[in-house]
């Protein structure tokens, strides 16, 4: 296989460099000295905001929150994309296509609309806001990551593998234990981890279905408002992005391994 010419290489480390100067951005400045103005280079370089961050009950507490609603998101995304995905590859029925489009349509829509939906659904309905309507706003789009990692590894499923199985005299419940389940099981964990990456961050849909509670995103974006706090804000963001990177990590790992495998 050819090599790539100077021009892509070059190409290729800027679109990165693009995309994630401002993320070192962050991580030069949560460790700065100062505590209002930014200059580069930084006055000087001190472990304190680290400090100040982790002393704040608050921070922790929203932490604790967004842990449990990706956790718990990502779970009932887990039962209902599993029992989508084996519906979809083995069943036939009429306007399969539109609900398949239709379980996709959420992460497709932008944030604030399905936010809005959402809201205006609870309000009418009379259901508070809080810790179960997240759930439920994040579930709108970590299915649809679990569902379409699922779905795809099914469909790369001989059919012959399942007719032996129920030949040999296994019945179904066997069949999906011991012919489905084992291929099938590193696609739920890969989109199980993206999905709980996705709902550990996300800002948007969260803000129209929290109420009176405050995730890990919604404590980051109120605290941007304080002067002061801004190296906190960037000690706090960093956190973030290393918690969210080992499972984004693990994603891609077991994704690729699917892959090699298949």
């Amino acid at each position: 296989m050819e090599r790539p010419g100077w021009l892509l290489r070059m190409m290729a480390y800027g679109a990165l460099l693009f995309l994630h100067f401002p993320v070192l951005v962050v991580i030069l400045y949560a460790f700065t000295t100062e505590d209002r103005t930014y200059h580069f280079p930084p006055p000087g370089l001190t472990l304190k905001w680290f400090g100040v961050a982790f002393a704040r009950e608050d921070m922790w507490a929203a932490l604790g929150l967004s842990f449990r609603v990706a956790l718990v998101s990502t779970v009932v995304a887990l039962g209902l994309s599993l029992f989508l995905a084996l519906g979809m590859r083995f069943f036939r029925f009429a306007l399969q296509d539109s609900l398949s489009l239709l379980v996709t349509l959420p992460i497709a829509l932008p944030g604030i609309v399905t936010g809005i939906a959402l809201l205006t659904t609870f309000r009418r309905l009379g259901v508070e806001l809080g810790f179960w309507t997240i759930v439920a706003g994040h579930v709108t789009f970590t299915v649809v990551v679990v569902y379409n990692a699922a779905v795809a590894r099914l469909r790369r499923l001989p059919d012959s593998w399942i007719e032996a199985s129920l030949d040999l005299g296994a019945n179904l419940l066997q069949t999906f234990r011991h012919v489905l389940l084992p291929p099938l099981v590193p696609a739920l964990l890969s989109g199980a981890m993206l999905a709980f990456a996705l709902s550990l961050d996300e800002v948007i849909v969260t803000t129209f279905t929290a109420g009176q509670e405050k995730t890990l995103p919604i404590w980051l974006f109120s605290e941007l408002f304080r002067p002061r706090e801004r190296p906190l804000t960037n000690v706090v963001a960093v956190l973030v992005m290393g918690i969210t990177l080992v499972p984004l990590v693990v994603s891609q790992w077991l994704a690729y391994r699917d892959e090699g495998r298949a």
